[in-house]
């Protein structure tokens, strides 16, 4: 299976892919209606937002998981992201919270 190089997020149906473009590496979310990719501020208030969806009111964990999500990814290694600076969470919160997204 293909994830998004940004986000993480899975690419299982063509409608996933930026502009259903199933060779690209990224998904909808990520990119503009250009296909151009979206900044790491808009990329990562949007994983906040995803992980407030699953863990109710607690931000400060919606934030460290989105934090340490994108920061193991490869398309941001090479980019200067303020988001991506500051606490990330531990292994134990980060795989709870994926598990729970699993269930």
């Amino acid at each position: 299976m293909k994830y998004c190089i940004a986000c993480s997020m899975p690419l299982v149906k063509k409608e996933d892919f930026s502009q259903g473009n199933e060779n690209s590496e990224f998904c909808l979310h990520c990119t503009n209606e250009n296909g151009e990719v979206l900044s790491c501020e808009e990329i990562f208030n949007g994983g906040v937002k995803f992980f407030l969806e699953f863990l109710g009111e607690d931000k400060e964990l919606a934030q460290k998981v989105t934090r340490k999500n994108m920061s193991q990814l490869s398309y941001w290694q090479d980019k200067n992201c303020k988001e991506l600076e500051g606490e990330k969470a531990t292994d134990e919160e980060f795989q709870a919270v994926m598990q729970k997204l699993q269930a």
